[in-house]
């Protein structure tokens, strides 16, 4: 019997790890399909496209803005890595601006326990490794005043009589979800809240797509709103 229960449980992980791998796949594709879009469309713009951000990079950063505020030290080899990447454009600096960071993240097996006639288990810690991420990404982007930020979260632990919905609020400052945050809210703009579409039902493709060059664009227009057009490369250096 014990041995029947342990190949359930494996099978169950796999049909998850299964699932998670899907979603992150059909983000990639989103993310390079925003990625063209851009390029396409502003061809005098130097774009960059990495998968992580690497934290000695980004404490270094932080303590040439903020000279007066005390950092601590990372690995060289530490990272964060949001599942879609960072997207940016290029300064003639060589400076790096942000215009999209996304995460897909898919959270509860109760629906297939059900379905298995077994009973309902502790729900995931998907929404944890989020707000640990979301934490380092904001530090990042503290001399901006948009966090070009957005996870799309599916499954059943995302119903709306769910408590874990509420862990997603408290991880977007409060703020309310399904609506594009990019720009900083409040006094100063203290509510760097990031953007956080989450239900039940399975993310498109075209869905994240569609939101996620929204997103870019915005975040073009505010660098061009405040450095100014000329700030960034001119040509297509691709």
């Amino acid at each position: 019997m014990a041995h029947k229960q342990q190949l359930s449980e494996l099978h169950q992980n796999t049909t998850l790890n299964d699932v998670s791998k899907r979603q992150e796949s059909a983000l990639t594709r989103a993310v390079d399909r925003v990625y063209m879009t851009l390029r396409r469309d502003n061809p005098q713009l130097d774009f960059h496209k990495t998968q992580q951000w690497n934290l000695a990079v980004v404490i270094a950063r932080l303590r040439e803005l903020f000279p007066q505020v005390p950092f601590c030290e990372c690995m060289n080899t530490s990272t964060m890595r949001p599942d879609g990447g960072i997207l940016s454009i290029r300064g003639k600096d060589g400076n790096l601006f942000p215009i999209l960071i996304s995460e897909k993240k898919n959270q509860g097996t109760n629906d297939l326990r059900e379905l298995q006639g077994k009973p309902k288990q502790a729900k995931g810690n998907a929404i944890e490794r989020l707000g640990k991420n979301v934490i380092g990404l904001r530090a990042a982007m503290l001399n901006e005043s948009i966090f070009p930020f957005v996870c799309f979260g599916d499954g059943c632990d995302f119903a709306d009589d769910s408590s874990i919905v509420d862990r997603v609020k408290t991880i977007a400052m409060f703020g309310t979800l399904n609506e594009v945050h990019l720009h900083n809210e409040g006094p100063d703009g203290i509510f760097n809240r990031g953007t956080y579409f989450f239900r039940v039902q399975e993310w498109t493709e075209d869905e994240m797509y569609t939101r996620s060059v929204d997103i870019a664009r915005r975040s073009i227009f505010y660098y061009f709103s405040k450095y100014g057009e000329s700030r960034f490369s001119t040509g297509n250096l691709f």
